[in-house]
């Protein structure tokens, strides 16, 4: 076949990039051959608009085992042990197809972290839908939550977190972020670079079909009104398969046998091979007759860039491969030697006898062009009034509206208590699962604000990373590092590499001040639809350790007559805010500033608190403020409150960063104790009763504040 410019244009290469595949190669390539470039080079695979900006992240510290470049992240966790993790996007096949496209993205953050050695011990996930008024988007949310739990509970891991917004921005591309925490011994870790020339290159888990073919290309590309006719480029997800496939990984991982090992994500067979044989400096062949097909006449070219799901590469000790044939036969799966390692730095197929690809593997996994892209910082907004509503009824509008309203019917859906070792179930601050066998916890939280990043891209990056660390340190656990999912539109305009390049600043000036290292991320660019682009959203997943899950705390209020305490300073800050946008229907104004010298302070003694027994209950302030979260303490504990506090829209509903509410029964001690340390704090209100009750006397039951909370989604899934 003749490659023309339009079978380049196809496979998302510019003319600039396909002459560098020319100059390469010295000659012209096949489709094969074409295929794998377009697919490696792909936004997706190279991350080509990012990588300049994501190597200014911190990745390291004392409890850094692995950070970014490898499959998952890898951070000590005390007592031999690692806590492993990560977090994928989905986005543009959830669009196309909700159900398998949240599915496949589960599957997919699964095998990421056993392919490291880890079992998965939770799942969390972060999704952004369109207005509920379009008519696409409650179709789209059922098929998402269906696709999450059918495979997540089938797998048998639990979905312990998450986060669900609704914003017109999102109407035409959804985003669907899942993320994986596993548990590993810290010094049984697996990687992925290629070694030993000769050793054996070994396919194991499912049969290869034609679906997803072009994943990582379609998910590079911005969307048009034709998207309904990329379904095939969906992969369709088999739980039963995985839950196999981590078994068979994880005992055949007791032994010396993997020298190598990589899951078969994006690209497939493809990024598979070429990304451990260029760790590896080193080359490998192929004989695709042997890789396990389940459709006849499949050809080179779709067999390389299938993105068929529940498949594994690895690399074998020699003399081991029967020992490990008989482990995967055992679990029902397939297992087939398709190759070796080589020292000739080379990517060679054979197909019927004869070669089908022969390119060098160095420069397609290490030469993708990297772009510096021209960028336009983000205006500065300006400040804006906001009007002034009766308290008790913007409560209500708040609990009710799409962002606040529970999301119990959600997670509901999914199997947050499976294996027995959920300690925190998800509506809190974080989550929490006990390490089996110790008192040790693994906390976990995803976050993000997109309107804060909309409106100053730094401010809401470190808003981002800042508001998981005080999540984690919320129930008394210590932050360790984090996981990054940077969601955005097209990086050729401008204003949105403005966007990516404010808000990776943010995040990097937030993890340096806390010391909380990126260890895992991933980028998903060009989410917009004709021209019509997501808000920006670095979504961010913050792992946190808990030495004693007995001293864990939840935001529920434990009982009467306990003393309410507001930490941290208020000064009102509504630009950006819930309240604005709720009550004014202006999204308008710059987002709250981010102090991260009293984020460390005040978070680290709070914490301290917390594990002194100090503290009955905690929460931290965000979305819709003070008046927000003292409702969701009450509606958690069925527990009123009366509150002392001003009753202006700023103090009630204003979203200033750095706060937390405490409820404790030694108010004088832990006064004296934040007098000590430099931290604002004061007396807000007493728990008791079955209402809120605000000076003056305005009050509103718990059980109203419940009904309005809960009803709005289920009503709006049912049609009502």
């Amino acid at each position: 076949m003749t490659i023309t410019p339009e079978i380049v244009a196809s496979h998302g290469l510019t003319p600039d990039e396909y002459k560098k595949v020319l100059d390469i190669l010295g000659r012209e390539p096949n489709l094969v051959e074409l295929g794998i470039f377009s697919v490696m080079w792909s936004e997706h695979c190279s991350y080509k608009s990012s990588k300049r900006w994501l190597r200014q992240l911190p990745t390291t510290g004392p409890r850094v085992i692995c950070g970014p470049g490898e499959n998952a992240g890898v951070v000590d966790i005390g007592d031999g042990l690692a806590a492993v993790f990560k977090i994928e996007s989905h986005n543009h096949p959830s669009f196309i197809e909700p159900y398998q496209g949240a599915a496949t993205g589960v599957g997919g953050i699964l095998r990421d972290v056993f392919t490291m050695g880890a079992r998965p011990i939770a799942n969390l996930n972060a999704l952004r839908f369109g207005s509920p008024e379009h008519p696409k988007t409650r179709h789209l949310v059922a098929g998402v939550v269906a696709g999450i739990g059918g495979y997540g509970n089938c797998v048998g891991v639990p979905t312990i977190g998450g986060e669900c917004e609704f914003h017109p921005a999102y109407n035409g591309n959804i985003l669907v972020n899942a993320m994986t925490i596993g548990l590993a011994k810290a010094d049984r870790i697996f990687y992925s670079k290629a070694a030993g020339p000769g050793n054996a290159v070994v396919y194991v888990g499912a049969k290869t079909g034609r679906d997803g073919i072009h994943g990582a290309t379609m998910a590079s590309a911005e969307f048009s009104d034709d998207s309904e006719e990329k379904r095939p480029t969906v992969q369709v997800g088999d739980p039963f398969t995985e839950k196999l496939l981590i078994e068979a990984c994880l005992e055949l991982m007791e032994s010396d046998a993997i020298v190598a090992i990589q899951d078969m994500g994006a690209a497939g067979l493809t990024s598979s091979s070429v990304e451990m044989a260029g760790k590896g400096g080193l080359g490998i062949e192929l004989d695709l007759d042997r890789v396990p097909v389940r459709e006849t006449g499949m050809t080179p070219y779709e067999i390389m860039l299938s993105e068929s799901q529940e498949r594994m590469l690895m690399i074998l000790r020699p003399g081991s491969e029967e020992a490990a044939r008989r482990i995967f036969e055992k679990w029902e799966l397939d297992f087939a030697v398709i190759g070796r390692v080589t020292e000739t730095g080379r990517l060679v197929l054979k197909k019927g006898g004869e070669t089908v690809c022969d390119i060098p593997v160095g420069p397609v996994s290490a030469e993708a062009p990297v772009y510096d892209r021209p960028w336009l910082p983000q205006p500065k907004a300006e400040p804006v009034e906001a009007p002034t509503a009766e308290p008790i009824d913007a409560l209500r509008r708040l609990l009710g509206s799409p962002d606040l309203a529970s999301k119990r019917w959600i997670w509901e859906q999914y199997d947050h208590l499976v294996m027995g070792q959920t300690v925190i179930r998800p509506g809190g601050d974080a989550a929490l699962v006990r390490i089996p066998g110790t008192n040790k916890g693994i906390a976990a939280v995803v976050d993000c604000t997109p309107r804060y990043c909309v409106a100053d891209p730094t401010a809401g990056g470190a808003q981002a990373v800042a508001e998981t660390w005080r999540n984690l340190t919320a129930i008394g656990a210590l932050p360790l590092a984090i996981t990054d999912n940077l969601n955005f539109g097209n990086p050729e305009r401008p204003e949105i590499m403005g966007q990516i390049v404010g808000c990776i600043e943010g995040m990097r000036w937030a993890c340096l001040a806390l010391d909380y290292p990126v260890v895992s991320g991933n980028v998903s660019l060009y989410n917009e639809t004709n021209g019509q682009a997501i808000l920006p959203t670095p979504v961010i997943g913050g792992v946190g350790l808990v030495e004693d899950v007995t001293r864990a705390v939840t935001i529920a209020f434990k009982g009467a007559g306990e003393t309410i305490l507001l930490v941290g300073e208020t000064k009102g800050h509504l630009g950006a805010s819930i309240y604005l946008r709720e009550i004014a229907g202006k999204e308008a104004g710059a987002p709250p500033p981010v102090d991260l010298e009293a984020e460390r302070r005040n978070g680290d003694f709070v914490r301290e608190q917390i594990l002194a027994g100090r503290v009955t209950a905690c929460h931290d302030l965000s979305d819709g403020g003070l008046l927000v979260a003292i409702a969701e303490m009450a509606m958690a504990g069925d527990v009123g409150a009366t509150l002392e506090v001003e009753t202006t829209p700023g103090f009630l509903f204003g979203e200033d960063q750095s706060r937390y509410l405490l409820t404790t029964r030694e108010p004088e001690t832990l006064l004296a104790r934040a007098q000590a340390a430099g931290v604002p704090a004061r007396v807000v209100g007493r728990t008791g009763g079955g209402a809120l009750t605000l000076p003056g006397g305005r009050a509103i039951s718990v059980a109203e504040l419940r009904q309005v909370h809960e009803s709005w989604l289920p009503n709006y899934m049912s049609g009502h």
